[in-house]
Formats: structure tokens, sequence, C-alpha cells
């Protein structure tokens, strides 16, 4: 919330009267508030770039899962027989079905991004058929691309709805919500802490990228876009929260459900091993009939003590996890064990396939409204062939994530090509607006656009509060990776069943780099070039006065 308050409403109350102001996309709005600014709008073009290329890949998995949700029972629901058809697989017995369907059934992933493997042709097809339905989404352009987000946009919400009814009345979901809703305080002592605020804030409001400055182009000059940035800001923040509560409620049965098992597995290990009645141990008196029988039974108990799990449901809810874990590990292991899960897999794999291709429109959108925007693009190929052509490149470059290796390069992508870009380019919008464009004349500006007077609190915002903030998250981000020495990422060990940290390779490192400086680099280097060429201009001028 107070990422929203200081970054997102300012931040998207900018961009959407800068869209509106100018009426163009990115790269126009920023070359024509200043010459030097062209680099923010190549900058931004640049990471929706990169996120089209990695971010349709959620898609073709949410098609892979959707598939199989018709399946009964699920596949991920018991580990598979080995090819002797004598015990189940080793490397699903010691992980789980399914990390087993995620990892070797769906990604089929190496030992490491040094093992590239070869392309997994179930996912290409995959990657095809969610590009197919990007393009006949955007075939049309914003005409075409607003229709289908009355359906993206309202869907979810529905199905969020039916989980929300769903997973309050599953067992355990009132200790997941009491787990959410119990202040951490400690954490905002955490610089992490707010850099994933700000990163959700970034990403679920769609800053940075350039999308908002294009959709906001098609407005009507006289739109107020300032009651429309509350408004969806606080729609935004409050659905995240929405969505939060029913995430939380399924992620409490699913622990709740791990934690009885645990406790029912000690049971009756213990009740097999010493002989005793049925029934005489219980989740209650399970502590102390442990001590008594470590002490009455020391050698047959200490004999027993590396099967005896620690169960505890502090530590299944603490065992959190986000993005690839949280869509289609943590969700499929709770849906698996509801009743009818099939139907409930259906709603919950369209749902994702709906959020994702309502981003998958904002992101080409941030790249095609600039390109249409360019008299020699529109003048050779219709919009039907540009989005054709984005399409088409994208998918190819794409196809690298559906190699064995393909999950570790996809994280990659997600960790690196858009969180330090998207501070890098807001900040530039912020000081571009107040600075260089200066903050009073985007004022009389505003004024003169909407009939309305900008308010304290958006000056405020634009011309301190944030800037300072970005800077700060900016500072706050470098150190984190330069404390964390080495570069490393989570590579799957099939012998162990789970996740071993690896150093990144060389080679990983120098695209790591570039998808770093590549924003940074269309910034600097615009602003240099047209510094350089202004000089060179005011002195062919004076010479020419002189002359």
């Amino acid at each position: 919330m107070i990422m929203l308050i200081l970054e997102g409403m300012p931040l998207l109350y900018l961009e959407l009267a800068v869209g509106q102001l100018i009426r163009q996309g990115s790269i126009g709005a920023w070359k024509t508030i200043s010459p030097y600014l062209g680099g923010v709008g190549i900058a931004s073009v640049v990471v929706s770039f990169f996120l089209c290329i990695y971010y349709n890949v959620i898609n073709a998995w949410a098609f892979w899962y959707l598939f199989h949700s018709f399946q009964e029972p699920l596949p991920w629901s018991n580990c598979p027989l080995n090819n002797n058809m004598s015990a189940y697989i080793e490397e699903c017995e010691i992980s789980s079905p399914t990390q087993y369907f995620w990892y070797r059934e769906t990604i089929n992933i190496s030992p490491s991004i040094a093992h590239s493997g070869g392309i997994q042709w179930e996912q290409a097809v995959c990657l095809i058929l969610s590009w197919l339905a990007v393009y006949v989404c955007i075939l049309r352009g914003t005409e075409s691309t607003g229709k289908v987000v009355y359906v993206t946009a309202s869907l979810p919400y529905l199905v969020l709805l039916i989980y929300l009814v769903r997973g309050l009345t599953l067992h355990g979901a009132a200790n997941g919500l009491a787990f959410m809703f119990t202040p951490k305080l400690d954490q905002l002592a955490n610089p992490k802490t707010w850099i994933n605020a700000a990163t959700q804030i970034f990403f679920s409001l769609g800053l940075g990228f350039g999308s908002l400055i294009a959709f906001a182009s098609y407005n009507e000059p006289n739109n107020n876009c300032e009651r429309h940035a509350i408004i969806v800001s606080l729609i935004n923040s409050g659905t995240s929260i929405f969505a939060s509560i029913v995430t939380f409620s399924i992620y409490g049965f699913k622990a709740t459900y791990n934690y009885e098992n645990c406790i029912s597995r000690d049971i009756l290990l213990l009740t097999n091993t010493f002989d005793l009645e049925e029934g005489s141990i219980t989740a209650e008196n399970l502590g102390d009939m442990k001590n008594y029988l470590n002490a009455t039974f020391h050698q047959e108990f200490s004999a027993i003590v590396p099967q005896i799990r620690n169960c505890s449901l502090e530590k299944e809810l603490s065992t959190a996890v986000q993005g690839t874990g949280l869509a289609f590990i943590v969700y499929t292991e709770a849906i698996k064990n509801m009743e009818v899960s099939q139907l409930w897999s259906v709603i919950y794999f369209l749902m994702l396939l709906m959020l994702g291709l309502g981003s998958m429109l904002g992101n080409t959108a941030a790249i095609l409204t600039p390109l249409t925007d360019s008299k020699f693009i529109s003048k050779h190929l219709p919009k039907e062939a540009v989005s054709g052509l984005l399409c088409f490149t994208c998918c190819i470059i794409g196809l690298i994530f559906t190699l064995e290796s393909g999950s570790y390069w996809f994280d990659i992508f997600n960790d690196y090509s858009v969180t330090l870009s998207l501070l890098l380019i807001v900040f530039a919008e912020i000081i571009g607006i107040c600075y260089v464009y200066g903050l009073r004349r985007f004022e009389k500006d505003l004024a003169i656009m909407t009939g309305r007077k900008l308010s304290w609190y958006w000056k405020i915002m634009w011309g301190f509060a944030s800037p300072l903030l970005i800077i700060s998250l900016f500072i706050f981000y470098l150190t984190d990776y330069i404390m964390a020495g080495t570069l490393q990422y989570k590579a799957w060990d099939a012998t162990l069943g789970q996740l071993v940290t690896k150093d990144y390779p060389t080679y990983a490192l120098v695209v790591i780099g570039l998808l770093v400086v590549a924003p940074f680099c269309c910034i600097t280097v615009v602003a240099i070039v047209n510094i350089v060429t202004s000089r060179i201009k005011r002195k062919e001028n004076c010479n020419t006065i002189q002359t």
C-alpha cells in the first residue's frame, strides 16, 4: 500500500497523462517531450519485447496443464510406474507427484543450464498455440484488443470468486489466512521486501512498459485520466489482496493436509514399531508419547528416529513459493486433493490463460503502437503484417524456453530483464517530465487538456518523493546483488528430488549483463547522440553567422 501511494498511483497518472497529451506510442511521446528522452521510449519497447519473448511460455504451460486436466485421475495425482511396472519411478517417489509432473513430464528439465538438451515438441506446439491466440486477439489492433479484454479481465474475477467460496470451505483455510494477515514487522527492515513490493506494483499496473502510454494515446483529449489512475490503481491493489486471500486459503488447506498426513505417518510408525493399541497415540499427545517411548525404549526408539518427521504446520506454511512454483506445483497439489478435482483444475488453468493472455495484449500493444506510429513501417506494411511479424519473431526466439534447459533461461529473463530496467525507465520518465520538460509546463498542459488544476499530491510525488524512493530502491537492488556475490540459480537434481543451488556459467552471466544493460544503453546512447548533434549544429550555425 505504501508503494502504491508513493510510486504506483503517481506513475500511473503520469504515463496516462503523457499518452493522452501527446497521442503517440512510447517512442514518439518521449521524443516529442524532448529529443534527449527518445531513448526512454525505445527502452520501454525493448523491455516489453523481452517480456513478450518469455512471458507467453507461461500460457504454453497453462495450455499443457489444461489439456491434461480432463484426465481421470489427474496425471499429477500419483507417481507413474517404472518400465518394469514393478514400482514407482524413483525420482517421483523421492520428490512428489506434482513436482515430478512439472519437472519431468512438463518441462523435462536438464540437470543444469549447461545441458541444453533438445526442444520439447509438446511444449513447442503449446507455445505456437499461445502465439496464435495472441495474434488472433491483436489482429485488428485496439478494436479487437478492447473486445478481448472484456473477457480476459472479467472471467478471472468470476473464477476467483468461485475459488474464494471453495477455498474458504476447505479444511485448514483459516490457518492460511491467519498466516497471511499476521504482521511480520521485521520484514520492513529487509530491502528485498520493498523491492518485491515495487516489482509487484510495476508489473500489476504495467508501469514503464509503454503499454499505458500506448493505450492512453487513444483516449479523448478531455478524458479525466486522473480519476482513472486513482480508480484503476485502487482496484488493481484490491484485486491483488483479494487474489491473495484466495491463494492463502487454498495454501492453508495444502499445508494443513500435508501437516496432518505427516502426523498420521508418525503415529502409524510408532504404533506399529512398539505394538501399541490403535488410538493410543493422537495428534494431541504425540509429543508426550515420543518423549515417553524414547525414555522407556531408548534403543528401539533411536533406531526409528531417522524415519520420524519433524511435523510443523508453521514450517509447512512458511515454505511459500512464488512464480511458476506457486502456479504449477502448489496449486496443482492442492487441486488434486479437492473433490471433483478435474473441474477445479480446468477452471483454474482457464483463469491462468485469461490472465496471461490479457498481459500479453498489453505487452504487444506497447511494441505495436510505436511501430505503427512510424510512417515508414505503416506505409510499407499493414497492421496485420506487423502484428504477425512480431508474433512470429517472439515465437521463434521463445523456442529457447522449450529446451530441456529452457526453465533456467526463463528464470534469467524473469529475474534480470525487467525489474532493474523498469526502475531506470520510470526514473527517467519522472526526471524527464519534472526537470527536462518542466513540471509547471506539464501542469499547464494538463490544465488545458482536462480543465482541472493539478493537486499538491501529484506535484510532491512527481517532484520529490517518487524519484527519491526509486533511487533508494535502485541502491537496495544493486547492494543486494553485490552482497550476494556470484549470481546463482536453482537446478533440479533428479537423484535428490529437489532443487540445488549452482553458479551461473560465464555465458549466462554475459546474457544477464546484456539484458540489464540494453535498456540503459538505449536511454544514454540516444541522449548522447542528440547532445552531440545539437552541439555540431550550434557550431555550424555560429560559423555561418560569423561568415
